[in-house]
């Protein structure tokens, strides 16, 4: 398919052609209907579990099928990418399936296990280059890798092949919906997973509502959307690392902005929450970005009652060490982890005072303090963890009724990133 400036775009048919090609690399995911979520929402919910996928996200199935389409020339020169995720993971993994040379780029700051996994799925076919503190110093350095060694570039998402591949995660759904779908979620990061998908509903399924969902701290695809074109963000929040670009590809955009039907925003807090609640109650392990269609029901939950929803675990690749800051940001969000700077009078029984003031489930989980010389007032660091949302307020009124001096820091965010 090719658009008004001659760019050519994702097509039905090479999806199918890429489907042809996945069979027997990617595993096809089964697509779940959730009783927990139908319940809650009084819809039909149905989980298409790309985190069950042979490298727990969706991100093999473009990287394959833009390096299954190489000539063979280009593959013996061999392939190169830049990630710090799920698409190292992925090309990795096809270059061990198709026993291809593999450079992958990623920032020194990557946590060692995602390394430990791109090797473990790519084996002596992968090597990985550590190099620079982000992403940009990583992509910088692939370009150039590229350029000196005539290799090919596997871009993440803005690649109509990628875009393509990514695609037939929507193909397997209208096959296995015995149903009418209403609606499907999926997440957006650079948008190749929402550019493939929707190519196939607007064609198969033209009536279906599709909605893109991106973290509230990295909304590059709604702002381009409202500005008429491509935006490329000063500041994002990485926290949901699998859909937080600061520059969405040219190629989605043109396709989303054709495609979807909105763009909704998730509070990283409530990803978080979404993630605990998957665990604790499904036994399903989603990584941030593979949370977020589910995350985003409770912004659609008036217009989906009663319908078909379909939304995208795109990846279960969670990192175990990130559990407390998961727990950590639920808590915040939901309004039962607070912070305060509190002057208690140096003299003895203060700390006994002010004990006096919580209530019989608040719950002290931190404490710093240090005694001042020459003082009258000694500052210290609290942090309360409440049973529920509405003992805030009277927590706070006992402690003015008590004469507590304190100051609230969950809403100064210059002081509070050095607790969080």
């Amino acid at each position: 398919m090719i658009d008004s400036n001659n760019q050519p775009l994702p097509d039905l048919d090479n999806i199918y052609l890429a489907a042809d090609r996945l069979r027997g690399v990617a595993t096809h995911t089964p697509l779940q209907e959730n009783l927990n979520l139908s319940d809650r929402y009084g819809a039909n919910i149905f989980l298409k579990r790309e985190d069950l996928q042979v490298v727990r996200s969706y991100k093999i199935r473009g990287a394959y099928n833009k390096m299954a389409a190489l000539p063979n020339e280009s593959l013996a020169k061999g392939v190169v990418c830049a990630s710090a995720g799920n698409h190292a993971q992925g090309v990795a993994y096809a270059c061990r399936k198709m026993g291809v040379k593999g450079i992958i780029f990623m920032p020194t700051t990557t946590p060692n296990q995602k390394v430990k996994q791109v090797k473990l799925f790519g084996k002596a076919f992968v090597d990985v280059e550590l190099i620079g503190d982000t992403y940009d110093d990583a992509y910088a350095a692939a370009n150039q890798y590229v350029q000196t060694h005539d290799s090919t570039f596997v871009h993440p998402f803005d690649d109509v092949l990628v875009m393509e591949g990514q695609g037939t995660v929507g193909l397997e759904i209208f096959k296995d919906a015995n149903f009418k779908i209403d609606y499907v979620l999926m997440a957006i990061g650079g948008g190749g997973l929402a550019a493939g998908v929707s190519t196939v509903f607007r064609q198969l399924s033209p009536k279906t509502r599709l909605i893109g969902v991106e973290p509230l701290g990295s909304p590059s695809m709604k702002v381009s959307l409202e500005q008429g074109h491509v935006v490329a963000l000063d500041h994002i929040d990485k926290f949901v690392d699998g859909a937080a670009v600061k520059r969405v590809g040219d190629i989605t955009f043109q396709i989303c902005r054709q495609n979807l039907d909105r763009v909704v925003l998730v509070p990283e807090g409530k990803v978080c929450t979404t993630i605990l609640q998957l665990y604790n109650e499904e036994a399903i392990v989603a990584e941030p970005a593979g949370a977020l269609s589910i995350a985003a029901l409770d912004l659609v939950k008036d217009e989906i009652r009663g319908k078909n929803v379909v939304c995208l675990v795109g990846g279960g690749n969670n990192d175990i060490t990130r559990t407390e800051e998961i727990k950590e940001r639920s808590l915040l969000y939901e309004g039962l982890k607070h912070y305060f700077i509190i002057r208690f009078p140096q003299r003895a029984g203060a700390f006994r005072d002010f004990l006096n003031v919580l209530g019989p489930s608040d719950d002290i989980t931190r404490f710093e303090y240090a005694k001042k010389t020459n003082r009258e007032m000694g500052p210290a660091v609290v942090g309360i963890e409440l049973k529920h949302r509405d003992d805030f307020e009277p927590l706070l009124q006992r402690m003015q009724a008590q004469n507590i001096v304190f100051e609230y820091l969950n809403d100064q965010p210059d002081l509070f990133q050095f607790l969080i």
